[in-house]
């Protein structure tokens, strides 16, 4: 990519604040009260996360390589797919534009955190919780789901037939993870995509906000880590063999 470190900063950053104002947007919608679509369901939450995926890439892609994940920068570095000076500057980036991100659906739904007395729902709008509270195997569930998602994107980095077609395929795989693997967490995926929107919610006046459950924030932020470590040396390994 020809484009300078500071443009490709602003890429991912933008791409985050994108991914998660539609990701957390289309929670939000189904989580709050007197929303047009409060109660639309689980398939509605991983489409529109799926969806959120594909067209934060797109939007961005002329600026950054749409990476949007701490994990899977991290995935394509130790691929040897990815500059390792950048990555601590590409999470930073992603974690500040999850902060807007999260910022912006607190304002897009302003109203109805007052409407909402669950504060379950209200944290969920922002931010992952178990189903089932039991903290390693809340982390083995995000391990896996980030394996599946980095070394699917990896796998598509050598497949010349997608092209531009990769954010889409990107897109659909995000929602097969939510759909298929994404019961027990919510399915993080992503350090900044959680990580980001806590920090929000933690310091913004939300009405009928309770705790931001940091004992927990740890999970969604080195599961994904690791799945993406295991899933690029994985890969790694079998670029070898192949």
């Amino acid at each position: 990519m020809n484009t300078s470190v500071i443009t490709q900063l602003l890429g991912e950053f933008f791409g985050t604040a994108i991914l998660v104002l539609l990701g957390d947007g289309v929670v939000a919608g189904v989580n709050l009260k007197k929303s047009k679509s409060n109660g639309a369901g689980w398939l509605t939450v991983t489409l529109g996360w799926g969806l959120a995926v594909t067209f934060g890439v797109y939007m961005v892609s002329w600026m950054s390589p749409g990476h949007l994940n701490p994990a899977v920068t991290l995935a394509m570095a130790i691929a040897g797919k990815f500059d390792w000076a950048l990555v601590l500057p590409y999470a930073i980036a992603q974690i500040l534009g999850a902060i807007v991100g999260a910022v912006l659906v607190w304002l897009t739904y302003f109203p109805h955190w007052a409407e909402t007395d669950d504060k379950d729902a209200i944290l969920g709008s922002f931010s992952t919780e178990p189903a089932i509270r039991s903290y390693w195997a809340n982390f083995f569930s995000e391990l896996v789901g980030t394996f599946i998602l980095a070394y699917g994107l990896l796998a598509l980095s050598k497949n010349s037939f997608a092209g531009g077609l990769n954010p889409i395929a990107a897109g659909l795989l995000i929602a097969v993870i939510g759909i298929s693997l994404g019961g027990p967490t919510g399915y993080a995926i992503n350090p900044a995509r959680d990580l980001g929107p806590r920090i929000a919610h933690q310091f913004l006046p939300i009405a009928n906000k309770g705790g931001s459950d940091w004992a927990y924030s740890w999970v969604p932020v080195f599961g994904p880590l690791a799945g993406g470590i295991v899933a690029a040396l994985l890969f790694n390994v079998v670029s070898i063999m192949s």
